[in-house]
């Protein structure tokens, strides 16, 4: 990379920002004209368990976005000796799902509810019943009903509701409108116009007409906007929102903002037909760009789009790394109490390796790392547990690879519906996330989870806010009439390398044999969260 040529490029103001909101980690990423990232900041965050719900406050969303910001700039100083000032555009991701409600003066309703709620399944239930088409517990409109159902004091004074990004958008821009992928996960959406499905629209406001709330459900919801639609631009209040200082210059203009698996899907340059890509992190999920529609409905299965509006079938869970996580910090606490100092990329890349040392089927050790509730077992809560056999061979080999196995469980279980009952055909998927960045390790493991070749790019570990930018980049600098596929394919990622491990049968017939004693043990998970609490 020329430093002088990077240096021009952000002088010039020819730089491409996105910034995503994770699960735990607010990052931005800046790109250059060639779509490498250049410079990043970051902020870590949690969210919090707040009577029954899990939120984040909004006040901790834009001190997360400043500090993030403000390290990104810290790195374009230090490196590049120039101060950053203006992009050419900039996007916004966040993790998908969530009901955040506003009123007409722009007063939040309600606490920020997010995807990892499993407090909605009567309306999830209903609704799928309503519609003949699956209504997961995460999705926008499945709170919205729930809080109906709940007769919540709010619902009469809302005038918008949206989600994280959809939010943060608004707030940036004034534009109360959303990417088409995220919407997908509020609404169901009709593929062929690119809109909200107007039958089920019109059903829900049916069905809730005798409530007398004054709205209907399509004055509430954002405008959908698809890959390449200019979203608005950065407005002064904007641009101080994000950048007190001063120094960030308004103007530029903004795309859709999209969830994490839309931002997901285009960092892996998986929006075509037949191309599939898995996130893993502290959720995890896969997402097939389907060329043909399911033959039924499956609770398992959300039905989404790509960022350009294309079908996609995702399995999402609402578990991934979590708990590992948890045991990595407890080492770090055992060596630290030792005397022994460990940074936290070596642990983990120490600990994922020897996952690779352990018996293909963990010798009998389960890990269920709910933390809440999952959905694809149809558990409410969640009680993080580690269950094995009196005989089991209690090694660190085979304790790390049941942990990196729990991570993957649910998601097999969901993707057996499409390889096995919809016949669904993949050449391989693209593996990103934090699972991902140790090399080999997560990836030759996961295609033995699902008996599919795995790749994995130098770019794995950027995720979604490169995913973003990259949005934010193809509105401003695409051709007339080109495709994002298009653009991705020969513009982002012609020159990019991808490992692909093939999967090693061992390790299918080890998962197969994990896998089986795991649904098994599901009861045990139940039956903990019903007499633990």
């Amino acid at each position: 990379m020329d430093i002088q040529t990077v240096k021009n490029t952000i002088e010039n103001g020819n730089a491409v920002l996105g910034i995503e909101m994770g699960s735990t980690r607010i990052k931005a990423v800046l790109i250059d004209e060639k779509h490498n990232p250049i410079a990043s900041g970051s902020h870590g965050w949690e969210n919090r368990f707040e009577n029954g719900v899990w939120t984040y406050h909004m006040d901790d969303v834009w001190t997360g976005l400043q500090d993030a910001y403000k390290n990104l700039k810290a790195e374009v100083l230090e490196r590049y000796g120039v101060k950053l000032t203006k992009v050419k555009s900039m996007g916004f991701s966040a993790m998908m799902h969530g009901y955040l409600p506003f009123s007409k003066d722009g007063k939040q309703l309600a606490e920020f509810r997010t995807w990892r709620n499993t407090i909605t399944e009567q309306a999830a239930a209903e609704l799928t019943e309503l519609f003949n088409f699956n209504i997961p517990q995460r999705w926008s409109i499945a709170h919205l009903y729930q809080a109906v159902l709940n007769n919540e004091d709010h619902l009469s004074q809302i005038d918008f509701l949206t989600t994280l990004e959809g939010y943060v958008h608004w707030m940036l821009t004034g534009e109360k409108v959303i990417g088409i992928g995220e919407a997908a996960g509020m609404f169901p959406i009709d593929s062929t116009k690119n809109c909200y499905d107007e039958k089920m629209v019109a059903d829900f406001d049916a069905k809730i007409q005798d409530k007398g709330y004054g709205w209907k459900l399509i004055d509430i919801l954002p405008k959908i906007l698809v890959a390449g639609e200019n979203a608005g631009a950065l407005t002064k209040e904007g641009a101080l929102l994000l950048d007190p200082t001063g120094e960030l210059q308004a103007g530029c203009p903004l795309c859709p903002p999209e969830g994490d698996a839309g931002t997901g899907m285009v960092a892996t340059n998986s929006v075509a037909a037949k191309t599939g890509n898995i996130s893993a992190g502290t959720s995890i999920f896969g997402m097939i760009v389907l060329d043909k529609a399911l033959s039924d409905v499956y609770t398992e299965i959300d039905m989404v789009t790509t960022p350009t509006g294309k079908p996609v079938a995702m399995v999402h869970c609402n578990t991934c790394t979590s708990d590992l996580d948890a045991y990595v910090k407890l080492f770090a606490e055992v060596l630290a109490n030792s005397g022994v100092e460990v940074n936290k990329p070596t642990l983990y890349d120490m600990l994922y390796a020897e996952a690779l040392k352990g018996d293909a089927d963990c010798n009998g050790i389960i890990s269920f790392n709910y933390y809440s509730g999952e959905p694809v077992t149809n558990t409410a809560e969640g009680r993080p547990l580690l269950v094995r056999m009196p005989d089991s061979k209690f090694s660190l080999a085979n304790f790390m690879r049941a942990q990196l196995y729990g991570t993957m469980a649910t998601l097999r279980l969901g993707m057996n519906i499409l390889f096995d009952k919809e016949n669904v055909k993949i050449e391989k998927l693209l593996g990103h996330g934090g699972l991902f960045k140790t090399p080999v390790v997560g990836q030759k493991l996961m295609a033995g989870a699902l008996n599919t070749p795995v790749a994995v790019m130098e770019t794995a570990g950027e995720g979604g806010a490169w995913g973003i930018a990259l949005l934010a980049s193809y509105m401003v600098n695409k051709s007339d009439n080109e495709t994002l596929e298009d653009y991705l394919e020969n513009k982002v990622f012609a020159d990019y390398k991808a490992s692909v491990i093939e999967p090693d049968m061992k390790d299918v017939e080890g998962f197969n044999a994990y896998i089986k004693r795991y649904e098994s043990a599901v009861a045990v998970e139940k039956s903990a969260i019903t007499n633990l609490k």
